[in-house]
C-alpha cells in the first residue's frame, strides 16, 4: 500500500482536523508543501497540500497518524511511506507564492515521530521512499529504524556504479524495475539514450529483445529483501 505523506486541502482529513495543518481564520492555507528547484525542474514542483503543525500532533500523541496508518493496514500488509525524506526536513511555500523556488527546510518531527509509531505498532512495517535528493540526515532516519529504502533500476544505467543497480544493492531494500513514477521497462528502453542501453544490454547480456523480463529477473535474482515490478512489465 502507500500513504502519500501530505493530504489535499480539500479533504476530509483537512476539514475535520483543522488545528493539525497551517490554516488562516478563513481555513485557507498559510504554508503549502512542495521541493526546491533540482535538475528535473529548475523551479521546484509546488505541490500546494497544507502543512502539518507538528507541534499539534505530537500534543496529541500522534494520534491522526496513528489512526492513518492502522486504517491503511486494514487494507494491505506493508505501507511505502511517500516523501520519507520530509519526516526529516521539509520544504515550506508561502501559500501565495506561484512557484516553489522561494520557500525554506523547516524540521520535521524525525525519531519521536517513529518511536510514538513503533510503540504503537511494534516492527514497522514501512518502506521508506527515500528517492532523490536524501540528506544524511534523513539516511540516519530511516536506518535507525531499519526501514528498507527503495531502489529503482531503470535509474541505473548511467553507470556502472550506480547504486540503483542489482549488484549494488543492500539486503534491506525493495528493488524495483520501475516505478508509478516511471515509464515501463519497455517504454523506458525505446526511448533512453544509446549509451545507457548498451550499458544495460551488457549489464544483463542480453539483446535488449525481451528487456521487461530480463530486467524483472535481474531484481528478483538481487539480494533485496522485497522485488517490485508494475503490471505493465509483466504484461
Amino acid at each position: 500500500g502507500d500513504i502519500p505523506i501530505f493530504v489535499s486541502f480539500d479533504s476530509s482529513d483537512t476539514w475535520g482536523n483543522p488545528d493539525l495543518f497551517f490554516l488562516d481564520k478563513n481555513r485557507k492555507p498559510t504554508v503549502v508543501a512542495g521541493v526546491p528547484p533540482d535538475y528535473f525542474s529548475p523551479t521546484g514542483q509546488l505541490w500546494g497540500n497544507p502543512l502539518y503543525r507538528w507541534e499539534a500532533h505530537a500534543a496529541t500523541n500522534y494520534k491522526w497518524w496513528i489512526s492513518r496508518i492502522k486504517a491503511t493496514l486494514e487494507q494491505v500488509d506493508i505501507v511505502r511511506m511517500d516523501h520519507f525524506r520530509g519526516f526529516a526536513g521539509y520544504w515550506e511555500v508561502k501559500a501565495n507564492m506561484p512557484t516553489a523556488e522561494k520557500g525554506k527546510w523547516v524540521k520535521g518531527p524525525g525519531e519521536v515521530f517513529f518511536n510514538v509509531i513503533q510503540k504503537e505498532l511494534g516492527d514497522l512495517p514501512i518502506i521508506a521512499e527515500d528517492l532523490g535528493e536524501i540528506t544524511r540526515d534523513v539516511v540516519a532516519l530511516r536506518e535507525k529504524f531499519n526501514l528498507p529504502g527503495m531502489k529503482i533500476m531503470q535509474f541505473g544505467f548511467d553507470s556502472p556504479i550506480n547504486p540503483f543497480l542489482p549488484h549494488n544493492y543492500p539486503i534491506n531494500c525493495v528493488a524495483y524495475t520501475g516505478s508509478h513514477d516511471n515509464d515501463t521497462v519497455r517504454g523506458w528502453y525505446g526511448s533512453a539514450p544509446e549509451v545507457e542501453k548498451d550499458l544495460c544490454r551488457r549489464y544483463l547480456s542480453c539483446s535488449g529483445d525481451n528487456i521487461s523480463w530480463d530486467m524483472i529477473r535481474a531484481v528478483w535474482a538481487s539480494v533485496a529483501a522485497y522485488a517490485v515490478a508494475p503490471l505493465q512489465d509483466f504484461l
